[in-house]
């Protein structure tokens, strides 16, 4: 079964997610610092964005492969790529060390979450 939606978002994360690795890369390198963060407070945020990305973004992937497996339009499979999209870099962006909230941050996490709870939804809505 072929899944060019997902995959051109899968395609996409993957990138963020390697660039994402290479900034934590230059800032444990730069720190000399090879495991947790030695309290370099810039190594922990970067840790945090790339971390953050990486536990929620395999889910959200693997409900949009799903979801278009079980028929839903290339339309609205677009719509969840492109909120997610926006969603993980606005969480990225509001990711920071001085403020534990900030609108960014917020607006990303509720709309990667609402991406998920989405896809879930249509997956028990075509189940019937």
């Amino acid at each position: 079964m072929n899944f060019p939606v997902t995959s051109l978002y899968a395609a996409l994360f993957t990138l963020l997610v390697i660039v994402l690795a290479n900034i934590v890369s230059a800032q444990r390198g730069n720190a000399g610092i090879s495991i947790l963060h030695g309290d370099n407070m810039t190594l922990a945020l970067w840790m945090r964005r790339h971390g953050n990305l990486m536990e929620n973004l395999p889910l959200a992937l693997i409900l949009m492969g799903l979801c278009e497996a079980s028929g839903l339009p290339a339309l609205w499979l677009h719509v969840m790529g492109i909120v997610l999209l926006v969603a993980r870099l606005s969480h990225l962006a509001g990711l920071t060390v001085d403020k534990p909230y900030t609108a960014l941050r917020l607006a990303g996490g509720i709309l990667t979450q609402l991406v998920m709870l989405g896809g879930a939804g249509w997956l028990v809505w075509s189940q019937f």
